[in-house]
């Protein structure tokens, strides 16, 4: 019985998993999201999140403890300089696994792993939404009635503006064929 054992063993032995860990750990510094498996991206979930926490204090200890980790400078000097100044308010939960379905191949089910702070979409949609009132009755708001202005002049007939601009290019063609006429004329008098 396995009682009280929570590591993941995901069928390797300890070396073969470390490295795999601190390799896929890399990878999602670098990239901020990656797609693994389900149980791999567990797995890492509960690889990275003490190592982000531990980059929230720059110090000479916490750094070497990560290197042994990571074993990538490159990783670590990003986790230890953009991702713990983007983290540091938060008191956890840095990393988000979301389930992607089953792969083609083997039916195994995915998942895409990413830091929650550097997602600009999710972050962005959530600051744009208002909170909406229940008073009175619902007003036309600016985006409503640029659709309705939009609608109205797609069924305007379009005839009258075509002629406008070829009116323009033919003015611009008879202004550059005078121009020429006016550079040989004045080479002609100049001789």
């Amino acid at each position: 019985m396995r009682h009280g054992k929570k590591v993941i063993h995901l069928g390797r032995k300890v070396a073969h998993r470390k490295s795999m860990l601190a390799n896929m750990a890399c990878s999602l510094i670098e990239h901020k999201r990656i797609n693994t498996t389900l149980t791999k991206a567990k797995a890492l979930k509960q690889f990275i999140e003490p190592l982000v926490t531990k980059s929230k204090s720059d110090t000479t200890h916490n750094r070497r403890n990560a290197f042994s980790a990571l074993r990538d400078k490159f990783a670590l000097s990003e986790l230890f300089n953009d991702i713990a100044q983007k983290v540091g308010d938060r008191p956890g939960g840095y990393t988000r696994v979301v389930r992607m379905g089953n792969r083609l191949g083997d039916n195994a089910s995915m998942a895409m792993i990413e830091l929650v702070d550097f997602n600009e979409v999710y972050n962005n949609e959530k600051e744009t939404i208002k909170k909406s009132t229940r008073r009175g009755r619902s007003k036309k708001t600016a985006n409503e009635s640029d659709i309705v202005t939009e609608e109205i002049s797609e069924t305007a007939p379009v005839a009258t503006e075509e002629k406008a601009p070829e009116a323009k290019s033919e003015e611009n063609t008879d202004k550059k064929v005078d121009n020429s006429n006016d550079s040989t004329t004045d080479e002609a008098d100049k001789k």
